[in-house]
């Protein structure tokens, strides 16, 4: 099974949720989580790049243009469904699969 578009999906959502959670109550109450889910949400973003830019290069250009499509779709659903307390957890949570089959994808 292929990685690369769910790998970019769930990437882009953890950036996104944690991007949409400006106000305290959305927030995690600890502040080292709350560091911590800055520090993934801002790696995820980064990451996502990478794998765009990878996929560019490296996997027919449609690949990438299904990942950035499935992306935005993505997060216009995130958006819609609108802020939820569990925005902190499912945003992490998204974050480290989303790396683990991004590293998969590349590693493989």
């Amino acid at each position: 099974m292929d990685t690369y578009v769910p790998a970019l999906m769930l990437l882009s959502g953890a950036s996104f949720l944690h991007s949409r959670s400006n106000v305290p109550e959305l927030r995690p109450a600890s502040q080292v989580a709350d560091t911590v889910w800055k520090l993934l949400a801002q790696f995820s973003f980064l990451f996502w790049l990478g794998l765009l830019v990878w996929g560019l290069v490296m996997r027919p250009w449609h690949e990438p243009a299904v990942g950035f499509a499935t992306s935005l779709f993505f997060n216009f659903v995130l958006a819609i469904r609108g802020p939820r307390p569990a925005w902190p957890g499912l945003s992490m949570v998204m974050a480290v699969v989303g790396i683990a089959l991004g590293a998969y994808r590349l590693l493989g």
